[in-house]
């Protein structure tokens, strides 16, 4: 008999919603349309250097359409180019891993540091498609990541649910969001929770500037302000405030409490009692969005088609309504960041929130 093509899949780096959905739309796609088998590498790379899968049947996948995580399981201290705390080169053993599975294609589901481990693996021939997921949507080549939509809703109800504490007590609350050293994820709740400062990576931000837009407000009556911070900000627009190392993870900066930092500013320049909320990694956590449901089943979907057509060393990418492929070079080959002319910015500013620059 014929051998079945067989297609692989991972999901690696940080988790979020969305990858199940993916996960599901890979597996139903190459099984129905294709006839294909799947299987699933375990934990991400560390499955692949581990050399630990499973076969994904349809049994499988049928009902975590709706369910956050991924039932996969994830990574993100595995590389197969440096791998644990020593940045031993597995890469060789990996790829013998990755021949003895017999795949004819490799989806791999993930961010930039997973793209960045997967270019490397097609570069040395393995038949890579990308999926670029992550919530902080940096991402080049691609208007949405999955998992995006999803962190911003948990965010954008935060802010919602510390609207009243904070009018209540007469303070300045700040919320503090994950989004490493882009602002896309700070910038959409900010807006949507009608944040009255948002603080951006991009954007050096002038604390007297801050107090004024506070103090502005106290004046007109409004005894409270909310101010939405991505974790990236760089105080003075050089520091960044580190929170702790992960020695042997692929990317080992932990960033977190730059709000705290703001905070104690706000009441030495303006004496306004000021709180902070970080939302950690609550912002992974929940159920996937319509939008990133949607998203994810399009992007798998596409996925299989290009590991069909032998079109290896691209991505998936959402531009307009449009899905298509790019390579996956293009979107690693710098972050995407939010530029100073963003349509978003222009629409915040119009209605009166303060960047502070």
């Amino acid at each position: 008999m014929k051998r079945k093509k067989r297609i692989g899949v991972l999901t690696s780096g940080g988790d979020c919603p969305g990858l199940n959905p993916a996960i599901r739309a890979v597996t139903k796609t190459a099984i129905f349309c294709h006839d294909m088998e799947v299987v699933g590498i375990k934990d991400g790379f560390e499955g692949l250097i581990e050399n630990r899968t499973k076969k994904l049947i349809w049994e499988d996948v049928s009902g975590i359409l709706t369910l956050g995580g991924t039932i996969l399981g994830t990574s993100n201290q595995a590389n197969p180019f440096a791998n644990g705390e020593e940045k031993k080169d597995v890469s060789k053993e990996t790829l013998k891993n990755i021949s003895s599975l017999d795949l004819d294609a490799l989806v791999c589901i993930g961010g930039d540091g997973t793209l960045h481990i997967a270019h490397r693996f097609h570069q040395l021939g393995v038949p890579i498609v990308g999926i670029p997921k992550t919530i902080d949507n940096d991402v080049s080549a691609t208007d949405y990541t999955i998992g995006f939509d999803s962190a911003v809703a948990v965010a954008t109800e935060a802010i919602d649910n510390i609207h009243s504490t904070a009018e209540s007590h007469h303070r300045v609350m700040i919320l503090e969001v994950m989004g490493r050293y882009a602002g896309w994820l700070a910038l959409y709740s900010g807006v949507a929770g009608g944040g009255d400062v948002i603080i951006l990576p991009e954007f050096s931000f002038d604390i007297q500037k801050v107090c004024a837009e506070l103090e502005k407000r106290s004046k007109l009556g409004k005894r409270f302000s909310l101010v939405v911070v991505s974790e990236g900000v760089k105080l003075g627009g050089t520091e960044l405030v580190i929170k702790r190392e992960v020695k042997g993870s692929t990317d080992p900066i932990r960033l977190g409490g730059v709000s705290y930092r703001i905070a104690e500013q706000i009441e030495e320049v303006c004496g306004l009692e000021t709180r902070v909320i970080i939302l950690g990694h609550l912002q992974r956590g929940g159920k996937p969005t319509d939008f990133d449901r949607i998203l994810a089943t399009q992007f798998g979907k596409h996925a299989v088609d290009l590991a069909v057509s032998g079109k290896f060393g691209y991505m998936t990418s959402i531009q307009g309504r449009n899905i298509i492929s790019v390579p996956i070079q293009s979107g690693i080959a710098s972050l995407k960041k939010v530029p100073m002319d963003f349509p978003l910015i222009e629409a915040a500013r119009a209605v009166g929130t303060c960047f502070g620059d």
